[in-house]
């Protein structure tokens, strides 16, 4: 029988971190809860279900990605014979049938490292942006570039390059498999459920943050890593800077000049932007109003990502320290 950790990372979460543990308790897996400073009795619950509690030191900058390195070291301290590590964070709960359908998919192809399946927004009727959430995170079954915070990862291969990237205050996922495939690894998507997620973002400035911290993981990912063959998010981070800053600039002072002319190209280049979004959402399996929702927020988001990618760079050229761009609700 194959030995099984669980890193559980959190702050705060309140109810879902309670729901995250029972969700991952059992069959003898060995758990391990790293806690970022929570003042809601986060420790105490976690202490109550027997399972590892890793208190991180605050003193030092808290990132997700030290927190899951804390998590993984810890595990295999107690427990140098796990194999595999399912990681997960403390507002998702993994679903049945999941351990099984990882635990085989890398025991039959001794290449792949990290398995990752279908998460799901719990409750995408809440809000709009749960909604966007829901729809974002579903993505193509097969194998894959990255993997979010929730997957199923080779302990030899996270040995091998030396785990999380513990700087980063986003898109600490991605640039780790950038690194577990340089090193000879594969990610796969599998079909399967996995995890379902509690957002809890309702209002706009919480979407606004959490497409900041994007922009924010796109510029740094791209600074790392863009120089590589495969050009790590090289093109997204193009894309954030021609759509949120350089064409509507060009439109806006070439407004007089062009009689106004420019204000309506610019509006026809979303629209067309907006359509190929709307047709591949469509072509997704997802409906027309989703599609749409999904659409218009694929261009307004160009903005807030904007925004991020300025403040990496600001960052970066100042030497400033970062911290993390938190969007949660982190009262229930």
């Amino acid at each position: 029988m194959q030995q099984i950790g669980v890193v559980v990372i959190g702050r705060n979460e309140g109810n879902r971190l309670n729901q995250c543990l029972l969700s991952v308790i059992g069959e003898d897996r060995k758990i391990v809860y790293v806690d970022s400073g929570s003042t809601d009795g986060s420790v105490a619950l976690a202490c109550s279900l027997d399972v590892y509690v890793v208190e991180l030191d605050l003193s030092i900058p808290f990132t997700a990605a030290r927190a899951r390195n804390a998590g993984w070291e810890y595990l295999l301290q107690v427990e140098p014979n796990i194999e595999f590590i399912q990681f997960v964070d403390g507002d998702c709960r993994v679903v049945e049938g999941w351990w099984e359908a990882a635990v085989n998919e890398l025991l039959t192809q001794s290449d792949l490292v990290v398995v990752c399946g279908r998460r799901r927004e719990e409750f995408p009727a809440d809000s709009i942006y749960n909604r966007l959430c829901d729809i974002e995170w579903d993505t193509p079954v097969g194998e894959a570039k990255a993997c979010g915070g929730d997957s199923m990862m080779r302990v030899s291969a996270l040995k091998q390059v030396g785990g999380f990237n513990p700087s980063l205050i986003a898109g600490e996922e991605p640039e780790l498999c950038v690194r577990l495939r340089q090193a000879g690894g594969k990610i796969h998507r599998i079909n399967a459920e996995m995890t379902l997620h509690d957002a809890q973002i309702t209002r706009w400035s919480q979407w606004w943050k959490r497409s900041q911290r994007g922009g924010y993981a796109y510029a740094e990912g791209s600074w790392l890593h863009g120089s590589s063959p495969e050009r790590h998010w090289v093109k997204e981070s193009r894309r954030i800077w021609f759509w949120g800053l350089l064409l509507p600039l060009l439109a806006v002072a070439s407004a007089w000049s062009t009689w106004g002319l420019s204000i309506f190209f610019l509006f026809m280049a979303y629209s067309f932007l907006a359509y190929r979004v709307y047709r591949n959402t469509l072509l997704r399996g997802f409906n027309s109003e989703d599609a749409i929702l999904y659409s218009l927020f694929c261009i307004l988001d160009k903005f807030p990502q904007l925004q991020g990618q300025i403040q990496f760079h600001i960052s970066r050229l100042f030497k400033q320290e970062r911290t993390i761009l938190e969007y949660k609700n982190l009262t229930s």
